[in-house]
């Protein structure tokens, strides 16, 4: 994992990577690589790929609102924590969905909770399993998975660029997909959290309505309170 940290003031950035760090080691959580960029320009320069930022909105030269929004034109998985003492730029910051804010002077219970939701939904986000079929053995992002159905004696795994004949059971798929985003609503369906448009009693409309899961009434409660807390943690503030 990588954690990028962009702001002009070279003394918080040094606290910030060693608040971080520690945030890592209490959580007994794998240390990850930490940049530090004190301008815009150089942040864009670095031709890796940016998985979690710590922005600054005010810094001289490119602003955080700019480089924001090239960061996530780059790539969509970009998780970005803005950083400001001026809360009249967040309506901007908005606009290429940042994660989270953190005000400065630094609350480190808020550092602390925004981070470890940024470190959970990022490994939702690049998690890859392996899904054997009868032509061969694929590897998948979780990320991707739309759904899981049971077709008869068929396992279907529909994702978002195409579907996989599985040869694995559905106890399979449901002791494999374990991130929160996941959730068994019917005997022969798994649903991601992600890609789920309404839900009713009965049925999850997921999509953009072009998948259809079976929601059964004895999972109606648990369905919508796992839902709930999965919005908790990928809102955007």
């Amino acid at each position: 994992m990588r954690i990028s940290i962009c702001d002009d003031d070279k003394v918080f950035t040094t606290q910030l990577k060693s608040d971080i760090l520690l945030i890592f080691k209490n959580h007994n959580l794998e240390i990850p690589e930490i940049s530090l960029f004190h301008t815009g320009e150089d942040l864009l320069a670095d031709k890796r790929n940016q998985e979690i930022v710590f922005l600054d909105i005010q810094m001289e030269g490119l602003d955080g609102i700019y480089v924001g929004n090239k960061l996530m034109h780059l790539n969509r998985n970009t998780i970005i924590i803005v950083i400001t003492s001026y809360l009249e730029y967040l309506d901007d910051a908005m606009r290429f969905h940042v994660f989270r804010y953190i005000t400065k002077p630094i609350d480190k219970q808020r550092l602390r909770n925004n981070l470890i939701d940024a470190v959970q939904l990022y490994k939702m986000n690049t998690s890859v399993t392996t899904v054997a079929t009868h032509d061969g053995t694929y590897c998948v992002n979780t990320h991707n998975i739309i759904m899981v159905e049971a077709l008869g004696k068929k396992v279907i795994i529909h994702t978002t660029n195409t579907q996989y004949e599985t040869t694995s059971s559905m106890n399979y798929w449901s002791e494999t997909l374990t991130d929160m985003c996941f959730f068994k609503s019917h005997k022969s369906f798994i649903i991601n959290f992600e890609y789920v448009n309404k839900y009713d009693h009965s049925l999850i409309k997921l999509y953009d309505g072009k998948f259809t899961a079976y929601l059964s009434r004895r999972n109606y409660s648990l369905f919508k309170n796992k839902y709930l807390l999965y919005l908790e943690l990928t809102k955007k503030f």
